[in-house]
């Protein structure tokens, strides 16, 4: 990877090449992005711990993939205060962006491949990383990161996966009220329109140009071609309420839930993050989730940060996240909050 886009803190950055499997068309083995960084000096005795770092919305556009152009300022200081730490880092790019067809855009069923054979790839190709492997993800990422979670037994029992931590919960339980769910995230058109070019329409559905008007077709092209669709809908004066040629509650209801996961049960900790100010993903939805996967049966430590938006929580997060990190590495019991709900 050039220099330029590397965290201070690597000892080296590489981008990366890696096979894992269609969660979301069953179109078999097909290669995957991502980047892997080393921290600096000697690695310990028995390895560095490694954390898959699963990020948030950038776009599905393949020039939109940070292995390509370089994460963005707040996600580089992220990985890079992981590497200072000293933790080796891996970082997906997921299925579809950066490489060969659709990104399939908060689909956790394909998400979570790619975070765990990201892993899978960190381990094999450096042996002085550890299999033991931290999950983490931010608001797409957090779907990213508790789909892999939801997995790593079954598809991937060779992994050590000893936490998952997911800030900014984009994932919705069974068990949601009817409330909490017309609260979908995002406050923009270009959200809807990712999830309806990045597999959320049911398969047989029409074209997705179907669904929109002039502008949602505007917007719709943008997605497709470019990383910030925001500036263009403000530009152009797209909204959620002009984008769209049918209701926008019908749209939804062919969605589906944005991130909807069935139930499941890990066998580690969970580290869940809620930002109280979060503008995108309202916190009364975020604890919903919560709660469902407390009642699953999971050990769950839940941190709130008062006045933190969305972006917020992730920064804010961090001194957490490396404790709980350090804590299941070492094999310290984690103390669940599932029960003071």
């Amino acid at each position: 990877m050039p220099a330029d886009l590397a965290p201070a803190h690597a000892g080296k950055a590489a981008r990366i090449l890696y096979t894992s499997t269609d969660g979301r068309w069953n179109s078999g083995i097909l290669p995957v992005s991502g980047a892997l960084y080393l921290p600096k000096g000697e690695a310990p005795a028995g390895g560095w711990t490694l954390i898959v770092w699963a990020h948030g919305t950038l776009g599905v556009a393949d020039p939109c993939a940070p292995s390509w152009v370089g994460s963005n300022s707040r996600d580089r200081a992220y990985v890079d205060r992981w590497l200072e730490k000293g933790y080796a880092v891996v970082a997906p790019d997921y299925q579809g962006l950066g490489g060969p067809g659709p990104h399939a855009y908060t689909i956790w069923q394909s998400e979570g491949r790619s975070v765990l054979d990201a892993a899978r790839t960190a381990v094999q190709m450096d042996k002085r990383i550890a299999n033991r492997v931290i999950l983490t993800g931010q608001s797409q990422g957090s779907g990213a990161s508790l789909g892999g979670a939801r997995l790593a037994a079954s598809y991937a029992p060779d992994l050590k996966v000893k936490g998952a931590i997911a800030t900014a919960l984009v994932t919705s339980m069974p068990g949601s009220s009817a409330q909490a769910e017309a609260n979908e995230p995002g406050d923009s058109p270009h959200y809807v329109i990712y999830r309806m070019i990045g597999g959320s329409l049911p398969d047989g559905s029409p074209l997705p140009e179907t669904f929109l008007t002039e502008k949602g077709k505007r917007m719709l092209e943008v997605a497709r071609t470019q990383c910030a669709p925001r500036v263009v809908a403000a530009n152009e004066n797209i909204t959620m309420e002009n984008a769209f040629a049918k209701p926008i509650g019908d749209l939804s209801k062919l969605l589906g839930p944005v991130g909807g996961m069935t139930s499941f049960k890990t066998r580690f900790p969970l580290m869940l993050g809620t930002g109280l100010a979060d503008e995108l993903i309202v916190p009364a939805r975020q604890e919903k989730a919560v709660r469902s996967i407390c009642k699953a049966g999971n050990r769950v430590s839940w941190k709130r940060y008062d006045g933190a938006n969305h972006s917020d929580t992730l920064t804010r997060s961090f001194d957490d996240a490396e404790m709980f990190a350090r804590a299941v590495a070492g094999g310290q019991r984690v103390t669940s909050d599932c029960r003071s709900l």
